[in-house]
């Protein structure tokens, strides 16, 4: 408690050096990537640790949660139907607790083998009237045939959104593949502990270098346990916090 107290004096104290109104941290309001469903993945494990993750985000201002468990073929084989009925049971959660948050939920899939198939089916849970699609690549090397799979995504209606593309360490010298994703449409999501070190120093320089080329779309805080609480406070002390306020995003729109 003392921590966070210590961290809201100084988002006050900057905040008045710069003459901005300034409320909740979490201006942008809507989180749309999280794993806060219990034991759906590898995030939360049970309705306690759920609970609070719900109350952190909410207490930074966060009023709607758009979770997003991982969907693959070999290791979250997950359906949709699960997927839903996980939602009501985090809404349950919410309320019970008498927080004010409204959750919905979509998935973050992983362009696998089994990808194709759930696209053609339309199997895929999305968000948002633009009916944004969060996907993730392996992390082992720059998947092939990407293009051809975000012209399918697009073409069945979806708007792709790449997640975390400041942690695919195979980008780090291959800047102008990400820019060519984005200029075809790809969106780009962040992850706010990015900007805080959280997966290491290349992955940070690499989203620092996205926000200043005004790259991001959306920001996310891929929570997955009550343990990422301090590695995503941080964000708000920080010079990139300012930064990110000047970020055209588009949370606010899913509201």
């Amino acid at each position: 408690m003392r921590f966070w107290q210590t961290i809201r004096q100084t988002i006050t104290s900057r905040s008045s050096q710069t003459q901005e109104a300034m409320t909740e941290p979490c201006f942008w309001r809507v989180d749309m990537h999280s794993h806060l469903i219990p034991g759906i993945d590898d995030g939360v494990k049970d309705p306690e640790q759920a609970v609070a993750c719900l109350k952190q985000l909410s207490s930074w201002g966060i009023q709607k949660v758009i979770t997003t468990p991982h969907v693959s073929r070999d290791w979250y084989p997950t359906e949709s139907a699960t997927l839903r009925a996980g939602q009501a049971t985090l809404q349950a959660l919410a309320a019970e607790n008498n927080l004010p948050l409204q959750i919905e939920v979509a998935a973050e899939y992983l362009l696998d083998e089994f990808f194709p198939e759930l696209l053609a089916t339309d199997d895929l849970l999305s968000f948002g009237s633009s009916r944004y699609l969060l996907f993730e690549v392996g992390w082992a090397a720059a998947p092939r045939q990407l293009d051809d799979l975000l012209f399918r995504i697009q073409t069945r209606g979806y708007t792709p959104v790449l997640a975390h593309p400041e942690r695919y360490s195979f980008y780090y010298e291959d800047q102008t593949t990400l820019t060519n994703l984005r200029e075809k449409g790809c969106l780009f999501q962040l992850n706010w502990a990015s900007l805080t070190g959280r997966y290491g120093e290349r992955a940070q320089a690499q989203a620092r270098f996205l926000l200043k080329k005004g790259l991001f779309d959306f920001i996310g805080s891929d929570m997955h346990r009550p343990a990422d609480f301090t590695a995503l406070a941080a964000l708000f002390t920080t010079s990139d916090y300012e930064l990110l306020r000047k970020q055209p995003l588009l949370n606010e729109s899913l509201l």
